[in-house]
């Protein structure tokens, strides 16, 4: 298998069977061999025992050759105890209590299994509505979304998968302008990706300048009356500010629902690739194009044959996970059973343009788009007719449109365009549609080493034409793009293009070109280069209304580095020109933590052990401190108390030398009876650090610099107007950054798990490096 070494790195991380040490019990080669075999093991009432293992076999080599994955819980789980092989899943929400915490219930479990979960918040009483039961008001829906949010967070997905959710609430809702903005704070309801529920009814008035009524769901009574442009500026607005909320359009999901009897769909998964009605799974799968590709002397084309071939296997592999599939939830397995939705998709396509030599953002790429797309969504359809034929069509299919139009079918739907995060890294191509994230880029090794890691097709190409260098790949790292680079022919640098070398209108238009053939939705992110403006978010959603997209994310780079609200900042020539009478101060509010800090991590040897003290600080100073003990033990509890006092009181404005000064020459028993310590106590510890990064904040102290370069665990340096700028790609400062110098487009967004830069796409945040996925 020509599997790259990162793809190894994240298999045996995330991927390969382990026994209860972490032990792996199997290699690449035994995974795809047991997800084949329980795979086809869906045949055997159909076939013969040497016809299953040629199943068998093909479903092995598909998967080896990397030609088509299936999503990653299939690739986990089957095979094994577990066996819940979706990937993503959508929950009603009842309007009582008890229905409410019934869905958090249920989420859990799929989140435990390994599966992420879609939810509309659209039935919710709103904010302040009577409850008739309890003689009490309703909370609103956003309340519960921090319910549910809370509830994610505490469960893990089997040690491989993050909780991830999508929340959707009907723009007609009258509480729709706090969950517009219940994002604003990018550390809020950190486990939801958030859109906004739009009807067409809705985008007439936005178009037209009317007022829309607010209806609230339970009573079904007009509530109110808002401006559409008003409401819509304000969705731009917070999207513009980090990314949230996207745009689903409802009606647009329900025009394409093939079962309309069964229900009205609300909601899509977390990506939003997939909308699904309640109690609804879909099993995800991709087909990696820059594999389906043929020459013919210096012409590269599609190989249509290939790619044929590929598809019927991938529908008949997709429609047997249906049958070997563990559900969760009995009414899952129902639903899920009853339309045998697929969701066949894509990735590699930017690489498979580049083998082409077509520019993403050409007329060109788009019409290819369309042909390719187009090709799928036959091919699967007729192999599902097929599958039909020997097994019978799906459950539903009396609930159906196909009934009425006499097309026997095994499935509901069969295509999607999922972001394929890990599964790409996997494969070693592009993600889903989105274009290339970089050229090159610079990667941290160990020893503080650099290396330069380049796309390998244009590393191809680069040698080949004789212009590579690793002078010239550290330069490109250090600028995200080719454009400009006179030494590097034209045609090249017109066929490699990365996401910020692509206009807002490419990128719409890419999607809804995917669109216009897939029977469920397209997973994209739209990425905006730093600078771009209000009015370019606008006309992303306005043009992705237009060209029939069903949904819109877009991600403007930076965007989530940065505060949204400078407390304590705003307004102040406003202040000084209303200056107001002086009163006495009854209490302090502690500034908000900020969202990114700097700070330093020391290993301390105490009485009872080990001890670590993290003391971080942003522009405005130190403002938190951390602690935690070794497996000696200590004392953990009053350790993180006395941290986290510490962190309010530095964040509420109390001096760090007030502070130090009551926590210095603080004795434990514990202590006094070792000898050769150099500290007291665990408060005397953290005293004498956060004196420590105090000296070296205000840059008074240079023997305290070396001391802490020497002893820290993590020694991230403080930002000056000296540091070098060519590390700006990898540093992690970010805002609290002072190098005028600095180039904002730049800094990058770090993986929480290994450090390296991450990529906005498909609506998700994924490292290329580990396989961290922020959507599981």
């Amino acid at each position: 298998m020509s599997l790259t070494e990162n793809a190894i790195k994240v298999l045996e991380k995330r991927y390969l069977a382990k026994d209860e040490e972490g032990r792996l019990l199997e290699n690449p080669e035994g995974m795809f061999r047991r997800v084949a075999k329980a795979v086809a093991a869906a045949d055997v009432k159909y076939v013969s025992a040497p016809e299953l293992k040629k199943i068998e076999q093909e479903f092995f080599e598909m998967m080896a050759n990397l030609e088509f994955l299936p999503n990653s819980p299939t690739l986990m789980n089957a095979g094994r105890p577990l066996g819940q092989l979706s990937a993503c899943f959508v929950l009603p929400i009842e309007d009582t209590m008890e229905g409410i915490f019934e869905t958090i219930k249920n989420a859990a479990l799929i989140h435990k299994s390994g599966g992420g979960t879609g939810f509309s918040f659209s039935r919710l009483r709103p904010r302040g509505a009577a409850v008739n039961s309890t003689g009490g008001v309703a909370s609103g829906p956003v309340s519960f979304m921090r319910v549910f949010n809370a509830a994610t967070e505490a469960v893990k997905q089997g040690g491989t998968r993050r909780g991830a959710n999508m929340g959707i609430l009907r723009v007609d809702h009258p509480d729709i302008l706090e969950f517009i903005t219940s994002k604003r704070d990018n550390a809020d309801i950190t486990n939801f990706n958030i859109s906004v529920g739009i009807t067409e009814d809705f985008m007439e008035a936005v178009e037209k300048g009317w007022d829309y009524e607010l209806i609230d769901p339970h009573t079904k009574k007009v509530t109110g009356t808002k401006n559409a442009r008003e409401v819509f500026d304000l969705i731009v607005d917070m999207a513009w500010n980090n990314g949230e909320p996207g745009i689903v359009f409802l009606d647009r999901l329900n025009k394409a629902n093939v079962t309309p009897e069964l229900g009205e769909i609300e909601s899509t998964n977390p990506c939003g690739e997939q909308p699904l009605l309640p109690y609804e799974a879909c099993n995800l799968g991709s087909i990696n194009l820059s594999l389906m590709l043929k020459e013919n002397g210096n012409v590269v084309d599609v190989d249509f044959d290939k790619l044929r071939k590929t598809v019927i296997k991938a529908v008949h592999f997709l429609d047997n996970v249906i049958d070997v599939n563990k559900y969760p939830l009995p009414e899952i397995d129902e639903m899920t059973r009853g339309t045998r939705k697929i969701g066949l998709g894509v990735m590699g396509w930017a690489d498979m343009l580049c083998k082409m030599r077509i520019p993403y953002n050409s007329q060109k790429a788009i019409n290819l788009a369309e042909k390719v797309m187009k090709f799928i969504q036959e091919e699967s359809r007729k192999a599902s007719i097929e599958i039909a034929e020997r097994k019978g069509v799906f459950p539903y299919y009396d609930k159906s449109i196909y009934k009425e139009m006499g097309i026997r079918v095994r499935n509901a739907t069969t295509t999607t365009i999922a972001p394929t995060g890990t599964l790409s890294i996997i494969a070693g191509v592009s993600s889903g549609i989105e274009p290339l994230f970089a050229i090159s880029y610079i990667r941290n090794v160990m020893d503080n080493d650099e290396l330069v890691e380049v796309n390998p097709l244009f590393k191809q190409i680069a040698e080949k034409e004789g212009f590579y260098s690793e002078e010239l790949m550290r330069r490109i790292a250090k600028k995200g793009s080719i454009s400009g680079f006179a030494e590097i022919p034209k045609y090249i640098r017109d066929v490699f293009v990365t996401s910020h070398d692509i206009s807002p209108e490419g990128h719409v238009k890419m999607q809804a070109a995917f669109q216009k053939y897939t029977d469920n939705a397209v997973s994209k992110t739209v990425n905006l280069r730093h600078e771009a403006t209000k009015e370019d978010v606008r006309e992303v959603f306005i043009l992705a209304d237009k060209l029939n997209c069903k949904g819109v994310t877009i991600y403007r780079d930076g965007s989530r580095d940065s505060q949204v609200l400078n407390i304590g900042k705003v307004n102040n020539s406003k202040a000084d020109e209303t200056k107001q009478e002086t009163k006495p101060v009854t209490h302090i509010e502690p500034r908000p933590r900020p969202n990114i800090t700097t700070g330093f991590t020391e290993k301390v040897k105490i009485g009872c052990g080990n001890l670590y003290i993290t003391v971080n600080y942003d522009e405005d100073g130190i403002c938190e401190v951390f602690t935690n003990t070794g497996r000696a033990g200590g004392c953990p509890s009053q350790s993180e108390a006395t941290a986290r006092l510490v962190s309010i009181a530095l964040r509420s404005g109390i001096k760090t030398k007030t502070i130090v000064e009551q926590l210095k020459g603080i004795r434990c028993p514990s202590t006094i009876r070792q000898k050769g310590l150099n500290v007291l106590s665990c408060p005397d510890a953290i005293g004498r650090l956060i004196e420590k990064v105090a000296k070296l904040q205000n840059g008074t102290d240079e023997e305290v610099a070396g001391e802490l370069s020497s002893t820290g665990i993590l020694n991230v340096p403080r930002p000056t107007a000296n540091c070098d700028t060519s590390a700006c790609s990898t540093c992690t400062m970010q805002d609290s950054c002072n190098n005028p110098d600095r180039n904002d487009a730049e800094v990058i967004n770090a993986c929480p798990e290994c450090g390296r830069p991450v990529e906005h796409e498909g609506g998700c945040v994924v490292c290329r490096n580990c396989g961290y996925s922020k959507c599981g």
